[in-house]
C-alpha cells in the first residue's frame, strides 16, 4: 500500500474560493484528494512526490494577494484508502428528491435512486457535494434530455455528463483542462457503461469547428467564463440552453453584462449555499 503525505493548510482568511483554487493548484504537483473545511484544506500526496521546496514555491504564487497560507506535513503509513474515503470523506450523496445518487465503488449502503452515478474520484472537485455540481444536476433531471446533444465544459470527475448521457442525451462531449482529471473522467465514464461519450483534453480552443449543440453546461469560474463565452456562443444552436456554475450570485450582473450583448437571454438564476447557477437561452 502507498505511503502517503497529509498536508494541512490554514487558509486565512478562508473561503470556499480559495480553497478551490488552492487544490487546483495541488492537482498539478501530484496531490490526489482534498478536503475542505471552514478553516482551511487538508490535501494528500505520495510520500515520493512530496516535495516541501516546491510547495512553498506553490503558496508564494498563490494568485489572490493578502491572503495567509499555513501549513504543516504528517507522514501517513500506507492502508486501506479506499476505506478511508468512504469512513471519512467521500458519503453517498442523493439529489433532487432521491432520483440521483452519487457514490464510489467502495460504498455499500447505497439508497436505491432512479439514476446511480458511480464516481471513484483523485480528487474532490465532482464528486456531487459542491453546491455548483448539486445546482446544474437539478437542471439536468428536470430538462427532457433525450436525443439533445450535450457538452459539459469542465467536466471533472464527469459526473454531468454521465448524468446527461443515463437521461438519454446523445451526443455527450466532456472537455477537460487537467490531465489528472481528465483520465478519471475517462475511468467514470466507463465504469458507468457510457463509453460513447466523448472525452477530450484540452480547453475552450478545442471548440473552434465544433458542431453546435443542444445544451451546454460550464461549471469552471467567474473569470473563465467571462474569457470563454464568446467560444461559448460559438457552439450553441438558436434557442439553445447555456448552464453556468461556479461563482457567486452578486457574479451574476458581471456574466449577464458579457453575456446579454452576445445574443444570450437570462432565463433563471437559482442559490444554493451562496453559489450560483445561471441559465441562459440562445436568440
Amino acid at each position: 500500500m502507498n505511503d502517503y503525505i497529509e498536508v494541512r493548510f490554514a487558509v486565512n482568511p478562508c473561503d470556499e474560493v480559495y480553497t478551490d483554487i488552492l487544490a487546483s493548484m495541488l492537482c498539478d504537483a501530484g496531490y490526489e484528494s482534498f478536503v475542505p473545511d471552514e478553516s482551511g484544506l487538508t490535501a494528500y500526496v505520495k510520500s515520493e512526490l512530496f516535495d516541501r521546496d516546491n510547495l512553498t514555491e506553490i503558496l508564494d504564487n498563490f494568485p489572490v494577494p493578502d491572503i495567509k497560507i499555513d501549513f504543516t506535513d504528517t507522514f501517513i503509513e500506507g492502508q486501506d484508502w479506499n476505506h478511508e474515503w468512504e469512513k471519512n470523506y467521500f458519503q453517498p450523496i442523493v439529489i433532487g428528491d432521491n432520483r440521483c445518487v452519487i457514490h464510489s465503488t467502495f460504498h455499500t449502503d447505497i439508497p436505491e435512486c432512479e439514476y446511480d452515478i458511480v464516481i471513484d474520484p483523485k480528487m474532490a472537485f465532482g464528486t456531487g457535494h459542491h453546491s455548483t455540481t448539486s445546482l446544474i444536476i437539478g437542471h439536468l433531471l428536470e430538462l427532457d434530455l433525450e436525443g439533445k446533444s450535450i457538452l459539459d465544459m469542465g467536466t471533472g470527475t464527469g459526473i454531468l455528463a454521465i448524468l446527461a448521457a443515463m437521461r438519454g442525451a446523445s451526443p455527450v462531449t466532456a472537455i477537460e483542462i487537467d490531465p489528472m482529471a481528465h483520465v478519471n473522467a475517462v475511468e467514470n465514464v466507463a465504469t458507468n457503461g457510457h463509453p460513447e461519450i466523448d472525452v477530450r483534453l484540452g480547453d475552450a480552443a478545442l471548440l473552434a469547428g465544433m458542431e453546435k449543440v443542444d445544451i451546454m453546461l460550464a461549471n469552471i469560474n467567474r473569470n473563465i467564463i467571462l474569457d470563454d463565452i464568446e467560444r461559448y456562443v460559438s457552439v450553441l444552436k438558436p434557442g439553445s440552453r447555456l448552464f453556468l456554475s461556479g461563482f457567486y450570485v452578486e457574479d451574476v450582473p458581471v456574466l449577464e453584462a458579457k453575456a446579454h450583448p452576445l445574443g444570450l437571454e437570462t432565463m433563471s438564476v437559482r442559490e444554493l449555499n451562496k453559489w450560483c447557477c445561471l441559465e441562459l437561452k440562445m436568440a
